[in-house]
């Protein structure tokens, strides 16, 4: 049985790190997250630019991490990001091999 989606808001975060954040949830939480692994795909893939990537900002409405461009991530992605990363990095790896066999 899946667990229900909870609602986390993100409220502040630090760099600590090329591609690397400290982010800090409304309960209390800290997580630590490498972004690197994941930053492909037509939203994260300009991400890859550290100048585009310290453009990060918390959207003060849906009270999550976004970036200029478009990009953002679910915060409970984010609150539980260990039990997300394999996953995000299988559908990179797929979406990037489907770019590759495109061109």
């Amino acid at each position: 049985m899946e667990h229900p989606h909870q609602i986390y808001r993100v409220i502040d975060f630090q760099k600590i790190g090329p591609f690397t954040l400290l982010v800090k949830f409304d309960d209390g939480h800290e997580q630590r997250i490498d972004f690197k692994p994941v930053l492909v795909g037509e939203s994260y893939r300009l991400l890859e630019d550290e100048k585009m990537f310290d453009q990060v900002e918390i959207d003060p409405e849906i009270h999550t991490l976004v970036w200029p461009n478009g990009a953002d991530f679910d915060p409970e992605t984010l609150h539980n990001w260990p039990e997300y990363v394999e996953n995000i990095r299988q559908l990179a790896k797929q979406s990037e091999t489907k770019r590759a066999q495109a061109m």
